[in-house]
């Protein structure tokens, strides 16, 4: 037997361990999955195919919220599509196929990473890389000195700057303000583009729109766009389904913390993991990443005027408020819900899509050391995370023909939810 020969009959033999066909063990295309396992035994197997290094879970954020009422959305790298299907179908296990070649959209989403924003600013149907972010803020800080203040309150773990920009009126000092952060998890990239987008609706329609008008002459507006930039620069750059920051522990191979899991808010409780190479790892104690201290370093200082708290996420159209570390209802749950509701039931009027609306713990799972529940916990009576779109036919891969469809559904919430706390506080 020829040498080429006996090395395609040695592949096929060792293929035939995963499969009953040699000729269909890979695919061409990575895709994404729709899982859902009806009984404990299935449960257990999908947990295991997801803890492949092989295969990324979209949702729900780790395999120790898997569930037989899950709905699991599952990244699967093309070389093991077939391995895994091949599971699935032995056990039974309902999915279909959500994206059939997820890496086309990831092309598509980073072919314009070297457009130069200078020749002709942000271009709403694109996103854009870390870098020309960077030069986004200085240029609209430049170009909006009276209302637009860029602010360094830290840097990351790779030393990256975190610049906040501060938009105020054209008016005398006020004593409230809100924030708002975006890109906390590395992957969802709809959420930085959305903080682009409300600040250059904001700096745009000023004086113009009577809504965001009166939002910034009653009060300031601290927007970060990249809470995470190392993580975010590595999606560009490495893995685009990383999803949290790039710390590394001494003693550890794995690298990165979630830094939404990194607050002092029952930090580490259930919900959270204390492994390492886990998606949704703590960190080594509360506020050990150079992200999260600067945040929390920043709105402690702040605290006293900050009235509102914004955190943007994607995917899964939801509107959450605190708490999501504890099933127990906040103080005041009744006022939260209801301004969660309007906000839901203004975007299903306009824009015709659902949002679910509720306590994190209660309408997805426990989730201790969030920056919501941390920033509640710091007096700060209206908090609030939303998950931009979709519900999963794209997930993490929004396609750039989505973002204004997406941005204007949040732009809406955050209006409904902002002008109502400033009709509740004095």
């Amino acid at each position: 037997m020829r040498p080429l020969a006996i090395l395609a009959f040695l592949i096929c033999f060792y293929s035939v361990i995963e499969s009953s066909d040699c000729t269909q063990n890979s695919t061409e295309h990575d895709q994404v999955l729709s899982i859902r396992a009806t009984t404990e035994e299935q449960v257990n197997v999908l947990k295991n195919i997801t803890r492949d290094n092989q295969t990324v879970l979209w949702q729900p954020a780790s395999p120790s919220h898997i569930t037989t009422r899950t709905d699991v959305h599952l990244y699967v790298h093309s070389g093991s599509v077939h391995h895994v299907t091949h599971q699935l179908d032995a056990h039974k296990i309902t999915y279909s196929v959500l994206l059939e070649n997820a890496q086309h959209l990831i092309e598509k989403q980073t072919k314009n990473e070297t457009t130069d924003p200078r020749s002709g600013g942000m271009n709403k149907d694109r996103y854009l890389s870390l870098e020309d972010i960077y030069y986004w803020i200085n240029k609209t800080s430049q170009e909006y000195p009276d209302m637009a203040e860029m602010m360094l309150i830290g840097s990351s773990f790779e030393k990256r700057p975190i610049y906040v920009l501060k938009l105020s009126g054209k008016r005398p000092a006020v004593d409230k303000a809100m924030w708002m952060d975006c890109g906390i998890h590395a992957r969802e990239w709809i959420s930085p583009a959305f903080c682009l987008y409300f600040i250059k609706y904001a700096l745009t329609y000023y004086n113009q729109y009577s809504d965001i008008t009166k939002m910034l002459n009653k009060m300031d507006i601290y927007v970060l766009p990249v809470l995470n930039p190392d993580g975010y620069k590595y999606t560009w750059t490495t893995n685009r389904m990383w999803r949290k920051n790039r710390s590394v522990k001494e003693g550890s191979d794995c690298v990165g913390v979630d830094l939404n899991r990194n607050f002092d808010a029952k930090w580490c409780t259930e919900g959270a993991s204390s492994f390492p190479c886990s998606e949704i790892y703590c960190g080594s104690y509360p506020e050990s990443e150079p992200e999260v201290e600067a945040v929390a370093k920043f709105l402690r200082s702040k605290k006293e005027v900050v009235k509102l708290y914004l955190s943007i996420h994607s995917y899964s159209q939801m509107l959450l408020f605190p708490y999501s570390y504890t099933y127990e209802l906040a103080r005041n749950h009744a006022e939260l819900l209801d301004l969660a509701q309007d906000a839901a039931t203004k975007i299903r009027r306009f824009y015709g899509n659902i949002y679910q609306y509720g306590a994190g713990a209660k309408t997805i799972y426990l989730a201790p050391g969030g920056s919501d529940d941390w920033a509640y916990n710091q007096g700060i009576p209206y908090s609030f995370t939303f998950e931009l779109q979709d519900r999963g036919k794209y997930g993490f891969l929004l396609p750039p023909e989505l973002i204004s469809s997406a941005c204007n559904e949040a732009l809406l919430a955050v209006k409904t939810i902002t002008l109502r706390v400033l009709q509740k506080i004095p």
